[in-house]
């Protein structure tokens, strides 16, 4: 047996590892926690992990797939890009809804969105430059991983209370020479926050601006895995239509809820000379990280699939159930117009410590907003049994009373 020897590790990768997601700890703890005192005493809020169960095509299409399919070509490869016949399936889709002209050759099946990012921030850096990507606070946490992963920088636009829209004036002063692309995510997870066409229309006309100061495209990265969870007749606005230089990112983790099935796209908008090129560079990206093509048989139900959405009336339930009963308390809330999360200041502005006390003192468990680059709030996810809801206000009502004092 050889003795102990000493090893070097990569040590971005070792801290990713050892640095754990807040929302993935409480989660764990409440796992672990409900083990021992029994699941329903916990009253975890922290993941964004659909009560909803998928609606009933989804079990369908599989098991069409499975009774009819050859199994040899339904779990076999597919093109590195996906099932063709899948992408023109949901292009079609795209081109009813929205009128655009897209075609499979737009569309980059991939392992959920995190992959569809990861690719697409590595795809648009430039080997040797200080490349730059701006985000939005409140921001998906996972979106620092994923940009310095691809050797990038992350460049974090203060949050804007108290309705969390883009601030043009603070991306204006951080663009520069090496910003390759700003993340939108609308609905926002924490906020809830729907960027409204105006914003987005505004936001579209200073990068087309700056793009033409510095003779480069600056890229939208736009992050859609809630587009389908929005509320009170709202609509998510169609990105690709307002800007040309964007890529679309989704996951159907959310609209089919399916989070742990780990299917998405990306899909490069052919709206400007050179898409082609982009496309098969994230392709590239894709196959150094070692993706070879997403899951064939998810991609085969997606494509049986692709207009079936999950009934969002019990989010709506749940929301204006968890919005009305926190003000009723006196937190100070923001009304979510999408996703299935919601954003709350906390009394005295500490949210680690008043996350700790939930947890501690009342079984809750809710984010701390800090790792969304925004401190004072906490992320309350409401994709959860309404009698979780009923039952957690009771103990939100009782922590504010002692922590108010």
């Amino acid at each position: 047996m050889l003795p102990d020897l000493p090893f070097i590790l990569n040590q971005e990768a070792l801290h990713n590892g050892q640095q754990r997601s807040v929302i993935r700890e409480l989660f764990d703890y409440g796992q672990s926690k409900g083990r021992e005192i029994g699941a329903e005493n916990i009253f975890d809020f922290s993941i964004g992990n659909p009560s909803i169960p998928p609606p009933a095509e989804v079990q369908q299409a599989f098991l069409k797939l499975l009774q009819e399919r050859d199994p040899k070509a339904l779990h076999g490869y597919t093109n590195s890009a996906g099932d063709i016949g899948v992408r023109q399936t949901i292009a079609a889709s795209f081109n009813k809804r929205y009128g655009s002209n897209y075609s499979g050759n737009n569309i980059f099946m991939t392992c959920g969105a995190a992959a569809a990012l990861s690719g697409s921030f590595r795809a648009l850096s430039e080997e040797g430059r200080n490349n730059e990507f701006i985000v939005l606070a409140p921001y998906f946490p996972e979106y620092k991983p994923y940009i310095e992963g691809q050797k990038g920088k992350l460049v974090v636009i203060p949050a804007c209370p108290p309705d969390f829209g883009i601030d043009l004036e603070e991306i204006e002063k951080r663009i520069n020479p090496d910003t390759r692309a700003i993340v939108i995510n609308s609905p926002n997870n924490p906020s809830g926050k729907l960027y409204s066409e105006q914003e987005l229309a505004d936001l579209a006309k200073l990068l087309r601006h700056k793009s033409q100061e510095y003779n480069r495209p600056i890229f939208i990265v736009s992050d859609e895995p809630y587009r389908e969870l929005v509320y009170d007749g709202k609509v998510a606005p169609h990105i690709p239509a307002i800007y040309e230089y964007t890529i679309m990112t989704y996951s159907y983790s959310k609209s089919l809820s399916i989070p742990g099935d780990r299917i998405g796209y990306a899909l490069v908008a052919p709206n400007f000379k050179g898409h082609e090129l982009l496309f098969a560079a994230i392709g590239g990206a894709l196959r150094g990280m070692g993706y070879v093509c997403a899951p064939s048989l998810l991609q085969h139900m997606v494509g049986l699939t692709v207009d079936i959405k999950t009934d969002t009336n019990t989010y709506d339930l749940n929301r204006q159930l968890l919005y009305k009963g926190l003000r009723e308390i006196g937190y100070e809330v923001l009304l979510p117009e999408g996703a299935f999360y919601l954003f709350m200041k906390v009394p005295g502005g500490d949210a680690p410590a008043f996350s700790d006390y939930l947890r501690d003192t009342y079984n809750v468990l809710a984010v701390p907003s800090d790792s969304f680059g925004c401190e004072g709030y906490m992320r309350v996810s409401y994709c959860v049994d309404t009698q979780t809801i009923k039952d957690g206000l009771k103990r939100f009502e009782a922590a504010y009373e002692k922590w108010a004092k």
